[in-house]
């Protein structure tokens, strides 16, 4: 492992590595759920980690931006906006470990995509080493920059098959002032589409949250938890809705009451909770962000990060219901996640006395497919927010569109022609005789 300090190090090592043909694997927090930061069994690849490289090179309360090493800790990068009355947007379960740019590499999501997108839309500039040394230095701070192809988007996703980002411009937002949060007890068949089109159009731009959750995804999180709130789930499960806003101006909660007002009136919501101090608040969301804790002590799941259109998500859990029932009968789902963006974690949970790596290997050469065909089907994919790396590979090549996955291999090729830079994750380059 090598610990870079500093761009200009980091291009050296590249160029010693291109000279002598070894690999690298760029790392960052390695949280990664798909192996992206993970070397590969030869032993012939080395690891460059940024987490030496974590300055915050300037917070821009006119420009509202941030100027980061890639190796800064997501959530030192919060606090640094907060401390300018500034918002950096992108919150995600890891923010504690995550560095921003493992954020750029996953393209990460989290739980404000709905209003602020994801990290593709908060990066105004980057900066990072090709695969020969050369560095890529657009840091700047604008909004508008029509001259020719926008060369930092191709790094965003790209998992560090294209080059070694260093550093990144991001773009903040006004640190909300008010809040207002809700938890819903959704009722029997509540249409999550509706629901959440009925939130939009009454709070317009200010609904920053729409978190969808089951009973049993609950009960796990509660389990896990010192102190659990006292909530729980409807017959249709659960949503913790958020509204947000920078003004001190507006009636959040009394927005709030009106639209869950409007919500029960259609019969979709059994009883509803605002919360009414920060602290309660802080409960609520604590619930939502222990579910992954708590199904790990419960031994585990089989992870499926799935994205459908909006329009489809009520379709895909009837059919992915039926599909796990169909398997086995006796199976328990953990299902949760973004909503607001069309982005399900529809995890298989892994039986109490059962090998969980045994398991896991079954349901990922069974079921897990079967899933991932009926996101398929309705124009969905098997990869919303956690990237590809290592163990998403095959899916990619299996449901991926041929022209879209050949022209990642070309871009692959071009930016690294002798895939050096974490060769094995995401996609192959083409073969040297066929690059025309």
């Amino acid at each position: 492992m090598l610990k870079p300090a500093t761009t200009e190090q980091v291009a050296d090592i590249v160029k010693l590595a291109a000279r002598l043909g070894v690999g690298l694997v760029p790392q960052g927090g390695n949280t990664s759920y798909c192996g992206g930061a993970t070397p590969d069994a030869t032993g012939s690849q080395i690891v460059v980690s940024l987490e030496g490289m974590d300055r915050i090179r300037e917070i821009d309360p006119v420009s509202m931006t941030a100027s980061v090493d890639a190796g800064a800790i997501l959530k030192n990068v919060q606090d640094a906006a907060a401390a300018a009355g500034l918002l950096l947007p992108l919150s995600l379960g890891a923010e504690g470990s995550c560095r921003i740019g493992g954020n750029i590499g996953t393209n990460a999501g989290g739980l404000s995509v709905v209003k602020y997108g994801m990290t593709r839309d908060l990066i105004l500039g980057v900066e990072a080493v090709l695969s020969d040394g050369t560095v890529v230095s657009d840091m700047r701070k604008l909004r508008k920059n029509n001259t020719g192809y926008d060369v930092k988007q191709c790094f965003v996703g790209s998992e560090g098959t294209l080059g070694i980002v260093t550093g990144a411009v991001l773009r903040l937002a006004p640190l909300p002032v008010r809040r207002a949060t809700a938890w819903l007890k959704l009722a029997a068949g509540a249409p999550l589409a509706e629901l959440l089109a009925l939130v939009r159009r009454q709070s317009a731009d200010l609904l920053t949250a729409f978190e969808f959750m089951t009973a049993t995804s609950i009960a796990l999180a509660t389990d896990a938890m010192i102190n659990p709130p006292s909530v729980g789930a409807g017959p249709g499960g659960a949503v913790l809705i958020e509204l947000a806003s920078s003004s001190d101006h507006l009636d959040l909660d009394g927005l709030m009451e009106a639209v869950l007002g409007e919500a029960m009136e259609s019969g979709w919501i059994d009883d509803a909770y605002l919360a009414q101090s920060g602290s309660q608040r802080a409960a609520m969301w604590e619930v939502r962000e222990t579910i992954p804790e708590g199904e790990k002590r419960r031994n585990g799941s089989v992870k499926h990060d799935i994205s459908v259109p909006l329009s489809a998500i009520q379709r895909f859990l009837e059919l992915a219901g039926l599909q796990v029932r169909t398997y086995a009968a006796d199976l328990e789902l953990s299902v949760y996640g973004h909503v607001g963006d069309g982005n399900l974690h529809y995890n298989v949970l892994v039986p109490a006395g059962v090998d969980r790596i045994e398991f896991s290997r079954e349901i990922e050469s069974s079921l897990s497919l079967q899933l991932y065909d009926i996101a398929a089907s309705l124009d969905g994919t098997f990869g919303a927010e956690h990237g590809v790396g290592r163990f998403k590979r095959h899916l990619l090549e299996k449901y991926g569109d041929a022209g879209r996955v050949a022209a990642m291999r070309r871009i692959k090729t071009a930016f690294d022609p002798s895939n050096l830079l974490n060769a094995g994750a995401v996609v192959d380059p083409l073969e040297r005789d066929n690059i025309r």
